[in-house]
């Protein structure tokens, strides 16, 4: 018996399953449909499509998981970027995503439970110039320090709260 879930589910991923139907070597591009229009990969979805396009689900988990590209959770509203580039590396990026990863409460990867924040750490960002940076939804910021990066998170989640991002 399916749900009204269910069904909503399948009415998506219908033009999705469709358009890569019968096509070999395409894995890739069907995950990045699925992210694109859910923003992540749902569990339900990928399941959903490894039954109608009859390819083991372990496969698309298996490949979805390899590449750094594919998300299994929401993304937060504002999305941190932490350089972890030499540079930035020897400015003390480190110190920085320890501070960050205490004060929201969550770990690399992670999403606050609010959906206000997820952080990553990248390998680099090209702002050698301004180490330690961190970008937050392509916004780069520069020249941080624990206590700087924690203060450039609380003005976005103020902002917020003011209507003015």
């Amino acid at each position: 018996m399916t749900t009204a879930t269910e069904e909503n589910l399948e009415k998506q991923l219908a033009p999705i399953v469709e358009r890569f139907r019968g096509k070999k070597g395409s894995t890739i591009a069907l995950l990045s449909a699925i992210q694109d229009t859910f923003g992540y990969l749902p569990e339900e979805a990928v399941d959903s499509v490894s039954r109608s396009l009859n390819i083991p689900s372990a496969e698309l988990f298996g490949v979805a998981s390899f590449y750094s590209l594919f998300r299994f959770q929401p993304e937060g509203k504002y999305v941190l970027r932490l350089c972890r580039g030499t540079a930035c590396h020897v400015q003390g990026s480190s110190l920085i995503g320890e501070q960050l990863k205490r004060h929201l409460d969550i770990e690399e990867g992670g999403t606050t439970k609010d959906g206000m924040f997820s952080l990553n750490f990248v390998a680099c960002l090209g702002c050698c110039s301004l180490a330690p940076v961190m970008m937050v939804n392509g916004e780069v910021h520069g020249r941080l320090n624990p206590e700087k990066a924690v203060e450039i998170l609380e003005s976005y989640r103020a902002s917020d709260r003011e209507g003015t991002r």
